[in-house]
């Protein structure tokens, strides 16, 4: 069994035996006809910039693509969100070099993103970095756009590999048994397909990049049910520990409802599904209510 099909068969086991959170079966085929998903361009370079500085940029953003239990405690330009602030320092500043990430820390990380030195955000952002460009150095010559390319045409096997790094490895464990979900691995995939570094012939088989967002979303929109303390939980803004049974059903349930979604649809994936409703997230009616938040480096 290849990793997205662990990935699903994972979730739909949890889906089924979950105690906190529900799929709304009945609302799943009147939800995909009402949806038109696209795929958007992908986070990338001014035009013109070196294909090897975009895939350095791609890369360099999904292994920090993660802290939106931190985000509230983020200093934020006015406007933008949590991951719209890290984007944008780093195209400000451009990628590192494989040499420079391997020499990387949190100081010098915080200075990019206009963050205090001392945020625990910003050492688990250095951290992945370094572990990135020592990669990139050992095994791919220094060069990112080698690594891109790595999966030789396939999402999925892309994903396989970047999920092999220790700070990439995003598997919860629930009722004793294992529940991977590769978000970030899965969306660096996406990315570079988007951008046109790295096209593959697979992009339908990854799932969705199950965060705390998605399911936010579907959960507005009556796909998703919380049992009712969770949801107060939640609508108090407390954390929710990452690992717990809670969240791997918030994310586990969301990847689930999504794989449903494309079924009764028929005609589109789930990274266009999750794309459409990650970006819907950012409408004002999403943004009132407050959505789940874990702290930990899968999401």
């Amino acid at each position: 069994m290849g990793l997205t099909e662990e990935i699903r068969a994972a979730c739909a086991r949890v889906a089924e035996r979950a105690r906190q959170v529900r799929i709304v079966e009945s609302a799943i085929e009147p939800y995909a006809r009402s949806l038109s998903p696209w795929s958007p361009p992908a986070p990338d370079l001014k035009p013109g910039a070196p294909d090897e500085a975009r895939a350095a940029y791609s890369l360099q953003l999904n292994t920090i693509n993660f802290g939106s239990g931190w985000f509230p405690t983020l200093r934020k330009p006015p406007g933008l969100s949590g991951f719209r602030t890290v984007e944008a320092a780093l195209r400000r500043r451009g990628p590192w070099t494989a040499e420079e990430l391997e020499e990387l820390d949190a100081p010098e990380v915080a200075s990019t993103m206009g963050q205090d030195p001392g945020h625990e955000l910003m050492a688990l952002f250095a951290r992945a970095l370094r572990e990135l460009g020592a990669h990139v150095a050992a095994e791919h010559g220094g060069s990112f756009l080698a690594l891109a390319r790595s999966g030789e045409g396939s999402a999925v096997a892309l994903a396989e590999r970047l999920g092999r790094l220790p700070m990439w490895r995003d598997v919860s464990p629930y009722d004793g048994e294992p529940v991977p979900f590769f978000k970030r691995a899965q969306i660096a995939a996406a990315d570079l397909d988007l951008q046109g570094l790295a096209p593959v012939r697979d992009l339908a088989a990854l799932t969705i990049f199950a965060d705390n967002l998605v399911p936010h979303v579907l959960r507005l929109d009556s796909v998703l049910e919380l049992d009712a303390e969770l949801q107060a939980r939640i609508e108090r803004e407390e954390l929710i520990e990452h690992d717990s049974p809670a969240e791997v059903e918030i994310r586990a349930c969301a990847l689930h409802a999504v794989e449903l979604i494309v079924a009764a649809h028929g005609s589109t994936t789930a990274t266009a599904v999750d794309y459409l409703l990650w970006n819907r997230g950012a409408g004002a009616r999403y943004k009132r209510v407050p959505r789940h938040r874990a702290r930990t480096t899968a999401y």
